[in-house]
């Protein structure tokens, strides 16, 4: 009896330690996944680079074959990330296929081009181009075809509007993936996972567990094939009733998905779903979102339609939430103002039963009070005639600087000038008109005097604010460098002028010597390339080389 007791006890005490750890796992999981969901475009930055490279090799290749190998990478590439741009570049495939005008080929850019416009929703077109390939003898296209059509059928019976015609679509699907099974190798990965898929749609959901779980520690981290595992888990888990296992197998396949910048995915919105379900709303609400934006981003358009099922029902719960969460904070507010209210009467009280027995120290108090108020509105005083009088030096300091520029270069243009007539009257005593005039058309004095004057000006303003570059391309998503040689190019003589004060386009265009329009187009360029709200950026630029007390 007692030992019976004592394994009671740890069975007890074990099973909420268990249960913690596996809370703290998603928790942790989900954490991951919320970041990375803000952070997702650098990922697909990464992927168009990537795929730029394609493109190059491809500009580069010398001979069909090879074009044909890389227009087939660059589908690959796509067709979890661009719809369109994959749709474009399996034609291309295709065309060249043709011209080729092998079979392997042909047959190989129909099957492309199929799964492609299955992936977009065109069913009856990619049913009618697989109908026309034929694989006879060509062993090595078979596990594509098989995929092809398993995809395709399992596309269609998703959407089927009648449950026979689901039941048909479901039963082709199941012939196409044994096809798949009987013909891939038993270690494989894509044995693995079509069979799992299999044990889990006939209702064999711990067997697909099993499974894959002794697989799952050998595939990479994180990959493309990793989402793919962790979504075949996931589901696995879901069927056998273990919601908080398909949430963390969820969340591993969506994290991979987002890392691997796939933008045609199912994991977040399952995960979402799930989450919903279990009343975690604000997340449910934020993933949905997001499965949203990038199949609309990649054009993924069924993705979206079936992401627009159900983002009507966790918008509402979501909006829900939040004018529930608003009222709360009223009522709090309300709360808070009424025993503010309370304790400001209970105080009064107080220190009028006080008043009666302590008027002297409630007289050194006030006083004290007074004085403690003097003190703090003669610091603020202080504090903002600091401010302003540091406004004011910075203010004569530019005064000052551009002053004794402005003298000096009024007083070396004169001697220039002198010099220039000299040369003029010089060129007309010895009577060569001729030469005169092509003195006087030329620009070339002009062109002198204003590169001096705007070296002069760069010199003087990176003199009164010498990190202008290096704090005006901080507030840049892309920074502007001058050209070697220069101190400022006239992007930055643009903010320079801003800076000082001189906003109008006008007087920015006369000063720099171009149009108006060209002025306005240089400030809107800049303006869109502006870290955070575009229509601030210029206060921000204001305040540059400004001390803040």
């Amino acid at each position: 009896m007692r030992t019976r007791c004592i394994l009671f006890y740890l069975i007890c005490s074990f099973f909420p330690t268990c249960l913690f750890a596996q809370s703290l796992r998603i928790d942790s999981m989900l954490h991951i996944l919320d970041q990375e969901v803000v952070a997702r475009s650098a990922y697909s930055l990464k992927k168009e680079r990537d795929l730029q490279s394609l493109k190059e090799l491809l500009r580069m290749a010398t001979t069909d074959e090879q074009r044909y190998t890389i227009y087939g990478q660059l589908v690959s590439g796509y067709i979890p990330f661009n719809n369109d741009s994959s749709l474009y570049y399996v034609t291309k495939k295709w065309e060249l296929a043709q011209s080729l005008n092998e079979k392997y080929y042909l047959q190989d850019a129909q099957m492309s081009l199929a799964e492609v416009m299955s992936i977009a929703g065109m069913y009856k077109e990619a049913f009618d181009i697989m109908t026309e390939v034929d694989i006879a003898g060509m062993e090595e296209l078979n596990q594509s075809y098989y995929h092809v059509f398993r995809k395709l059928y399992g596309y269609m019976a998703d959407h089927a509007v009648t449950p026979s015609e689901k039941e048909k679509y479901q039963s082709l699907t199941d012939c196409y993936r044994d096809s798949i099974l009987i013909n891939s190798q038993p270690e494989s990965d894509n044995h693995v996972l079509v069979l799992a898929d299999k044990l889990t749609t006939h209702g064999k959901g711990e067997e697909a567990v099993s499974l894959l779980l002794e697989r799952i520690d050998t595939i990479e981290p994180y990959s493309h094939n990793a989402a793919v595992f962790n979504f075949t888990l996931a589901k696995a888990y879901e069927t056998v009733g273990d919601i908080d296992a398909a949430i963390y197998y969820y969340a591993i396949s969506a994290l991979s998905d987002l890392r691997s910048a796939v933008k045609e995915y199912i994991s977040l919105r399952h995960l979402s779903q799930l989450l919903f379900e279990k009343g975690d709303i604000t997340r449910a609400y934020a993933y949905l979102k997001c499965s949203l934006e990038d199949a609309i981003e990649s054009n993924a358009r069924m993705r979206a339609m079936e992401v627009s099922q159900i983002f009507p029902i966790i918008d509402e719960a979501h909006q829900l939430k939040v004018a529930k969460q608003q009222q709360l904070s009223r009522l709090f507010l309300v709360s808070v103002s009424i025993l503010s209210l309370f304790l400001l009467i209970a105080l009064f009280l107080i220190a009028r039963q006080m008043r009666k027995t302590s008027q002297a120290r409630q007289a050194v108090t006030d006083a004290n009070n007074r004085l403690i108020l003097l003190n703090k509105e003669l610091n603020n005083s202080n504090q903002q005639l600091q401010e302003l009088n540091h406004i004011l030096s910075e203010t004569n300091s530019i005064k000052e600087e551009y002053i004794g520029r402005y003298m000096d270069l009024c007083s070396a243009y004169i001697d220039k000038q002198d010099d220039y007539r000299r040369s003029l009257a010089k060129i007309a005593g010895t009577g060569k008109l001729e030469e005169l005039y092509k003195k006087i058309k030329s620009t070339q004095f002009l062109e002198e005097e204003l590169k001096e004057f705007y070296t002069n000006f760069d010199d003087t303003f990176l003199k009164l604010f010498p990190a202008f570059v290096e704090d005006f391309n901080i507030l840049l998503t892309e920074g502007i460098q001058p050209k070697p040689g220069e101190k400022l190019n006239t992007e930055l003589r643009i903010y320079a002028l801003i800076r000082l004060g001189i906003t109008d386009s006008n007087k920015i265009a006369r000063f720099l010597r171009y149009s108006v329009t060209t002025i306005y187009n240089y400030r809107t360029r800049i303006r869109n390339k502006a870290k955070g709200e575009r229509d601030d950026f210029e206060n921000k630029v204001m305040g540059i080389g400004r001390v803040n007390y």
